[in-house]
């Protein structure tokens, strides 16, 4: 496992937007799949999108077309866009790296970050 430092949460009004940013602290071993998560209280943790070092990515239905993920390979960096958030976009982010596109989309990465709190207002 790795370290993941994000940043970005906060509060926002319905219709604005915020970025979302992680990255490894430290070390890391080779990190093919990053992506976000959410999740708020009773209810199961979500895939938001996820992208390879590739350029390969995914979204889920809810955000398609508002969120726009992508990653600087560089500094292994991953940036999640949220554009036109809506209320029901509160929740809490979670970074999530890995070896493999498909255990990160399916909510089980190499590692997750602590959490950054997103709250939209309406």
């Amino acid at each position: 496992q790795v370290q993941l430092v994000e940043s970005g949460g906060g509060l926002v009004q319905a219709g604005g937007s915020l970025r979302l940013s992680c990255a490894p602290s430290g070390s890391s071993f080779s990190i093919d799949a990053m992506g976000w998560h959410r999740q708020t209280p009773g209810k199961q943790r979500e895939l938001v999108a996820a992208v390879t070092g590739g350029g390969v990515r995914k979204y889920s239905d809810s955000v398609q077309g508002r969120f726009f993920i992508w990653r600087d390979n560089v500094k292994n960096t991953v940036y999640l866009q949220m554009n036109s958030l809506k209320p029901e976009d509160t929740a809490v982010y979670y970074c999530a790296v890995g070896r493999s596109f498909r255990t990160v989309v399916d909510g089980f990465p190499d590692s997750w970050g602590q959490g950054t709190q997103v709250t939209v207002s309406s």
